[in-house]
């Protein structure tokens, strides 16, 4: 594969793309982000890298605006609607913002579909999801009851009482607790994705829980303060800190035995994945419609629901085996 930078028409936006020789029956797939230069992003163009070369006739251009705006990506759909690609795969800065650009873009014949961050169904043709509710409760529940073969007590440190995501994960959590047996879940907290508000939070329930085995926390900013609270109360290795974080801002806290794992989405899956669906939409080997399985390569096929939506994966699980090849990545 061999990669080169071009400028897209109509604007100032640098795009990489990806591929051998062009050749003119490639698929034209851009790999469109919410801004260039974010680790989370540049893992993600390295899993389409890899879609593009196990399916052989295939031309990835990873473009993305500067910042993080709407406005950005709009400049980019449209120079990619000029250059008449075969399909964009977006993760979107605003789900409705983007929808009469990506609506320009089907009437153009162009595959649009969105991973990651999500266009209004009107703008898009699926919907890839990294991961789904229930199977996100599922995890946080079993990264802790997978330390504890006996049993024991955990309780949950979550963002914000009114947080939508959260509560629907701890709720996912809760109706799947009873497949772990011993595990205990004594008290659910409120950290309000404060760092220093969660901290004090991870004390209070190893304060007020003296036997406590875990802390579930499914925020990024929980599951770093939690840690950190356990290792300056010297409880590393006694209580175990899990749940939804980034590799960069948990590694060292793997290291040290406050957190034997946790978990996020594999970017690199996810570009993969996107791709994949992009592809065989674009090559009219699949339909979107509720009910299709469309084929995902080594990551299987995604099953879309009513609203053409469908969830990659269970969450991927980072600990000491495998941090080191993340942590610098996202």
């Amino acid at each position: 594969m061999k990669l080169f930078k071009s400028l897209l028409a109509a604007t100032a936006v640098a795009a990489v793309c990806i591929a051998g020789p062009a050749q003119a029956e490639n698929k034209r797939i851009a790999l469109v982000v919410k801004a260039l230069g974010i680790g989370f992003f540049e893992a993600a163009a390295k899993g389409a890298e890899e879609a593009a070369k196990e399916l052989g006739d295939v031309e990835i251009i990873y473009t993305g605006p500067t910042d993080t705006t709407a406005e950005g990506q709009i400049e980019v759909i449209n120079a990619l609607i000029a250059q008449k690609v075969d399909a964009i795969a977006i993760s979107a800065n605003d789900q409705d913002a983007l929808v009469p650009a990506l609506k320009k873009a089907m009437q153009r014949g162009i595959t649009v579909v969105s991973w990651d961050s999500g266009v209004a169904p009107e703008g898009r043709q699926l919907h890839l999801n990294p991961s789904s509710n229930p199977l996100i409760g599922n995890m946080i529940i079993k990264l802790a009851a997978d330390h504890l073969p006996d049993g024991g007590d955990v309780a949950v440190l979550s963002a914000s009482a009114t947080a939508t995501n959260q509560n629907i994960w701890i709720e996912e959590m809760n109706k799947v607790k009873g497949n772990y047996p011993g595990i205990n879940v004594v008290a659910t907290v409120y950290g309000d994705d404060l760092a220093d508000k969660s901290y004090r939070e991870a004390q209070g329930l190893m304060q007020t829980y003296p036997d406590l085995k875990a802390i579930i926390a499914p925020t990024s900013v929980g599951i770093v303060a939690a840690a950190q609270a356990v290792s300056d109360a010297e409880k590393a290795g006694k209580v175990n800190v899990t749940g939804l974080g980034l590799p960069s801002e948990m590694a060292g806290h793997v290291d040290s035995g406050a957190s034997k794992s946790f978990a996020i989405w594999n970017p690199i899956d996810l570009g993969y994945s996107a791709t994949m669906l992009a592809y065989n939409l674009a090559a009219g080997n699949a339909e979107a419609k509720p009910g299709a399985d469309i084929p995902m390569g080594r990551m299987g096929a995604l099953t879309l629901d009513d609203k053409n939506e469908g969830a990659m994966a269970d969450p991927f699980v980072y600990d000491s085996s495998n941090i080191d090849d993340f942590k610098d990545i996202f």
